[in-house]
């Protein structure tokens, strides 16, 4: 039998990334599994040097850290039922880069992340996290596609 002990969902505080959480807790509820929400922070490109503002850059990647570890306690704590053995993660760099690293680093064995269904030029700009988690990942990757509302 399939088990999965460590589980994890990434997620970007909207709605269609919270698609992937009951997935996630029902998949390893079987097993008392650990969920692992991941949350990444993006990278801000450096400025100019000319510009001589660098301290003002690093204070704000800062706050932006800070203000993404409250949010994700909130939005957690109302998605996720009590009783879930689950811990947060955050990590700052390319969204797809951090949650294989951390999948590797937790000894995960299943990741549930949802997608955000971009097509045509939209996915071709900004590209997609779940396709490159998907093609670059050793474990097994569920993908969780928002439902239309109607």
């Amino acid at each position: 039998m399939i088990e999965f002990k460590r589980i994890l969902c990434p997620t970007d505080f909207s709605e269609a990334s919270a698609e992937a959480f009951p997935y996630a807790i029902e998949l390893g509820r079987p097993h008392g599994a650990e969920i692992f929400f991941i949350h990444v922070v993006h990278v801000l490109p450096p400025p100019p040097a000319d510009y001589g503002f660098p301290s003002e850059i690093v204070e704000f990647a800062a706050a932006l850290r800070k203000d993404a570890e409250k949010r994700i306690d909130r939005f957690l704590s109302e998605r996720v039922p009590s009783g879930v053995r689950y811990h947060t993660l955050m990590s700052q760099g390319h969204a797809a880069d951090e949650i294989l690293d951390a999948a590797e680093k937790h000894r995960i064995d299943l990741i549930t992340i949802a997608t955000h269904g971009h097509t045509g030029l939209r996915h071709l700009v900004f590209g997609s996290v779940a396709e490159k988690v998907v093609r670059m990942a050793t474990i097994p990757v569920l993908t969780v596609r928002r439902k239309e509302r109607g």
